[in-house]
């Protein structure tokens, strides 16, 4: 196996616990607007999807067009939330402490939501400037471009850097974009996961796979 030159991390549900909290204040929000929907069901739909994408599913379930003001109230009811509850995925700042090569943040999220994230969690002066959004880049999982935008930053071939990841878009992205893939996924195997990624229980395992 190749080893690695370079890592890069996801960040939401990869190195903060932020998933479960983005899904309940969206669902929170879509049943305000009537639509019938578990922040579990949510979470199952629209993890790790662009924010647009997850719009436009949740007006077809709902049968019409959200407000317009949805998306910046949305995003502010989430950020109060990350600042009363969010918390660090177990191991990530052992991880980060320990790595001697390059690594990044690569997000489908706009970059100030993983500021704030990073930050909140204690994680942020890990980084410096090695924060990419899907935003920035105007490509987001499961296309490839955001990640090899972020290998190209850090110097490196894609064949030489290891994806951390937790959500099928993710993986997907890196996979087709020619890299090493790993999920993290305490809950066990998805059906959705390629034979070749490895399923990890936890952040501790990564460095087996450096």
């Amino acid at each position: 196996m190749r080893a690695a030159r370079g890592v890069i991390f996801d960040c939401d549900g990869t190195l903060v616990d932020s998933e479960p909290l983005s899904a309940l204040v969206f669902a929170e929000a879509l049943v305000a607007e009537g639509l019938s929907i578990t922040p579990e069901a949510a979470l199952a739909a629209f993890r790790g999807r662009r924010f647009a994408l997850c719009v436009q599913m949740a007006e077809q379930m709902l049968g019409r067009a959200l407000p317009a003001d949805f998306e910046p109230v949305l995003r502010e009811r989430t950020a109060q939330a990350f600042r009363e509850r969010l918390q660090v995925i177990e191991g990530a700042a052992t991880l980060l402490e320990g790595l001697h090569l390059p690594f990044c943040v690569a997000s489908n999220a706009p970059r100030a939501k993983t500021e704030l994230s990073l930050t909140l969690t204690g994680l942020r002066h890990h980084f410096g400037e090695r924060i990419f959004s899907a935003y920035d880049v105007g490509s987001w999982k499961p296309d490839p471009g955001l990640f090899l935008h972020a290998a190209g930053a850090m110097g490196l071939d894609p064949a030489d850097c290891l994806v951390v990841e937790d959500s099928e878009a993710g993986v997907m992205a890196g996979v087709a974009a020619g890299m090493r893939v790993v999920a993290v996924l305490p809950e066990g195997r998805p059906d959705w996961l390629p034979a070749g990624v490895p399923a990890l229980d936890g952040l501790a395992a990564v460095r087996a796979h450096l």
